[in-house]
């Protein structure tokens, strides 16, 4: 009898066992299931910008030009063609910059992930890829954490020309009307940034001596030796030596939190 009760209970504990393994697998596969689409999704877990108490709001706004977006067909798909997965496919092609997206991706990084952007610093983000196309992104968006799935939205947004929230239908990203001038704030002083400029600044001195009262734009060139002067009011290096789009960036969001004390 005593045996038949101890096979039993090692019944019960073996079968309690295997529902409590079965339960915790399925909410691993369900957390693994939600990682990857929040990974996968522009929209979730969104920066809320909310500038400091007490502070006045100033934003600057950053323009990316000559970003190497290009489509193209691999393996019977679209895709955003990249000279490091699709190097057989871009054989002969000349000039293998045009197909670098994790450039204008690890820019566009340095922009959105700073403490600028989510003190609520950022006004507006404007992309123009290298064939002519003019597109905006909001500064609360979460850019995807890979460039492969940064290359999907940017796949779906050439398509589509409009990305949206799924449940408030909010406009995330967009392509516009070119020129980007005219979707400026007003009182604007757009900075041309680039290696080829022989006015070499002090960063931290330049945006210092800017007024509070004029909004500052930052044109940056996806690479070291881009020319931007266009539309510039200013053309100016940063550095005696080349910088990618990103570390420029990087060193002008830095100058713009420690003249708005933002830390």
């Amino acid at each position: 009898m005593a045996r038949r009760k101890r096979r039993q209970s090692e019944s019960e504990s073996g079968a309690q066992d295997l529902s409590n393994k079965t339960v915790k697998r399925k909410l691993e596969e369900k957390s693994t299931t939600t990682e990857k689409l929040a990974d996968n999704d522009v929209t979730h877990d969104a920066i809320i910008p909310s500038p400091p108490p007490n502070v006045e709001v100033r934003r600057a706004t950053f323009v990316v030009e000559n970003a190497s977006l290009r489509k193209g067909i691999v393996r019977k798909r679209w895709k955003i063609l990249d000279s490091e997965e699709d190097a057989d496919a871009l054989k002969q092609k000349k000039d293998e910059n045009n197909y670098r997206p994790g450039v204008v991706y690890q820019a566009l990084r340095a922009i959105f992930d700073s403490k600028l952007n989510k003190a609520g610093m950022v006004g507006a983000v404007y992309v123009k890829t290298d064939n002519g196309v003019l597109f905006e992104i909001k500064p609360h968006v979460r850019i995807p954490r890979t460039c492969r799935r940064f290359c999907g939205v940017m796949l779906e947004l050439l398509d589509k020309k409009c990305i949206r929230t799924k449940d408030t239908n909010e406009i995330l990203m967009r392509v516009i009307a070119e020129p980007v001038t005219r979707h400026l704030p007003v009182n604007s002083r757009v900075v041309g940034l680039s290696y080829s400029s022989e006015k070499v600044v002090d960063i931290d001195d330049y945006v210092n001596s800017a007024g509070d009262e004029l909004n500052l734009v930052f044109v940056v060139g996806e690479l070291a030796h881009g020319k931007i002067n266009e539309y510039t009011n200013d053309f100016i290096s940063v550095s005696n030596y080349p910088l990618s789009a990103k570390g420029c960036i990087g060193l002008i969001c830095e100058s713009l939190e420690h003249k708005w004390k933002v830390f």
